[in-house]
């Protein structure tokens, strides 16, 4: 697979679980204002991710959607936020 597809592949599956994520009423050792700034980081990594790729850089492109959907998992795991990957990654 190229690195063209492959950035493209993982920015498609980190656009969905931010369109589709919704903070949780409950989470372990971390309040919401924290969940918030994770948030708002991934999406900033999305956003450089776009950035990159425009410029055809694409493995800065990769490596930023990388953390984007790292910091998306580890949220996901903490139980802080809900959302599903596409099924068809």
């Amino acid at each position: 697979m190229s690195l063209e597809k492959l950035v493209a592949k993982y920015m498609h599956s980190a656009e969905h679980a931010l369109r589709e994520l919704e903070i949780a009423d409950k989470s372990i050792m971390v309040n919401a204002e924290d969940l918030q700034r994770v948030v708002t980081l991934a999406k900033d990594y999305f956003k450089d991710a776009e950035y990159y790729r425009e410029k055809g850089e694409l493995a800065v492109s990769l490596t930023s959607i990388a953390y984007c959907e790292g910091l998306l998992d580890a949220l996901r795991l903490l139980g802080g936020v809900r959302f599903e990957w596409p099924t068809n990654r």
